[in-house]
């Protein structure tokens, strides 16, 4: 790397972390989610981006190092459809395959009866949720996998293997990717690990929308419940995938708890509090949490205000960014905010309005990063985002800020009542494991050795199973 790159990533650094603690850096820090607008912005489709994720992140990186930002997501695309085919998922439509090869992939929900998992499966879903996913969820949303006691196929096997290799060969790929966009672009990689609610789960992948409306009226308790022994086996997954460092946020994606899909009655019975546990326990952990509300989350920004100091991120989508500012600016950095309308489709003179609005309303005390209200497809204007971004860079200088990098935790969390995972009951199946040691042991006839090192190598390798399962569930 040369000097001035990585003084240029040092700077930004500094920059995108001193506002995460919702404090005052230098200036406003730029953070684009920018997804396919990186693909027509580096001369490629949606089907080249989506399909080859090695194109994806060379868009990417001809974004980062065109536009003067200081922090970006590796690949906000993401969901690499080369893996998603391999495996055989049925809820995708990929483009070129199922759809336009410019179009975005699309998610296709079932119809009600065909949800993926039943009204009268929450009681094994709830006892096991691994085991569940592994024997009943996978086989419905793949094309070749049988359920225990279906008959194999070399189809079976073959997506198992092609998954499980494909899923660890494009994930040890992140870790050249940002070390490229640290060394060419001199740029920040946004964010670290995944997580979603466990309602949001139960509406996006288990029971549809629709099914889980239904359940909330027929069978409440049950829902709970499935929620409360969903929340440890998220939370895993959220802390292991996190930056080691605690320095950048963990991406959480809110679906299903905004308006208006669910009533206020219900995000306080179901959805708060088996969020809200799991994000405290992040922030035990040192680990800040971005909470990325699509949609307009408004009514329930007094209860976001409830969590520990600086352990969220909170970005607007469709609420109300002025609003937002005014009951959570005090406690967490703030961002997005922006309408993708107008990034995509306004005149210079309305973006410029809005943009000056943000920095003399939401940035004016610092703890804000600059950002589209949601994820920048491909009809996101060039020149507009060049608006933005230049704006930003000319009017959005403090002139008492700082920059420093800052742990998110480094002053500790000292709960004064029970908190995090605490609040909810102990899980029935320890998140991380799919068959314990003790299990798989019993089919042994003696050990002779040392038992401890078989053992220690089996949890690893185990884990790496429960990391296959849970990553499909969240992050295909």
């Amino acid at each position: 790397m040369t000097a001035d790159k990585e003084q240029l990533y040092a700077d930004r650094f500094a920059r995108y972390t001193t506002a995460m603690r919702n404090e005052t850096p230098d200036r406003i820090p730029i953070r684009p989610f920018v997804a396919e607008f990186t693909a027509k912005y580096a001369g490629f489709t949606c089907q080249e981006v989506t399909h080859d994720f090695q194109k994806a992140f060379v868009a990417a990186r001809k974004c980062a190092c065109d536009f003067d930002w200081d922090a970006v997501v590796s690949n906000m695309v993401y969901v690499w459809s080369g893996l998603t085919e391999a495996v055989g998922l049925t809820y995708y439509g990929v483009p070129g395959i199922d759809i336009p090869s410019n179009t975005g992939f699309q998610y296709h929900e079932p119809p009600e009866e065909q949800a993926f998992m039943k009204p009268d499966e929450y009681d094994a879903l709830i006892d096991d949720p691994t085991a569940f996913l592994y024997n009943v969820w996978f086989p419905r949303v793949t094309r070749n996998t049988k359920a225990p006691g279906e008959r194999n196929t070399y189809a079976n096997n073959l997506d198992f293997v092609r998954g499980g290799m494909a899923m660890m060969h494009y994930f040890q790929s992140f870790g050249t990717q940002n070390d490229l966009l640290r060394t060419e672009c001199g740029m920040v990689s946004a964010i670290a690990g995944i997580f979603k609610a466990p309602f949001d789960i139960i509406a996006d992948k288990l029971r549809g929308y629709i099914g889980l409306t239904m359940d909330m009226f027929t069978q409440p308790e049950k829902v709970l419940a499935a929620c409360e022994a969903l929340a440890p086996h998220l939370f895993h997954v959220a802390l292991t995938t996190s930056d080691p460092n605690g320095l950048v946020p963990i991406g959480f994606w809110m679906h299903r708890g905004c308006v208006p899909f669910i009533t206020p009655g219900q995000f306080e019975s179901h959805y708060w509090p088996t969020l809200r546990p799991v994000i405290e326990e992040l922030w035990k952990n040192g680990r800040q949490t971005l909470f990325y509300a699509e949609g307009n989350w408004d009514p329930h920004i007094v209860r976001f205000a409830e969590l520990p100091e600086r352990s969220i991120v909170y970005h607007a989508d469709r609420g109300d960014i002025f609003h937002t500012k005014r009951v959570l600016g005090d406690k967490f950095c703030l961002s997005g905010g922006i309408p993708n309308i107008l990034l995509s489709y306004g005149t210079p003179e309305e973006l410029i309005t809005h943009c000056k609005r943000i920095v003399e309303e939401v940035a004016v005390d610092g703890g804000y990063i600059a950002d589209a209200s949601a994820i920048m497809q491909n009809d996101t204007s060039e020149t507009n985002l060049r608006i933005m971004t230049d704006y930003m860079r000319e009017h959005g200088a403090y002139s008492q800020g700082h920059s420093r990098f800052a742990p998110p935790c480094e002053n500790g969390w000292k709960p004064s009542s029970p908190a995090g995972l605490a609040r909810l009951p102990m899980p029935k199946t320890e998140p991380g494991v799919c068959l314990p040691f003790e299990e798989a042991e019993a089919f042994r006839l003696a050990m002779n050795g040392d038992e401890k090192i078989v053992k220690d190598i089996w949890r690893m390798t185990d884990e790496l199973a429960y990391s296959f399962i849970w990553q499909m569930l969240l992050s295909f």
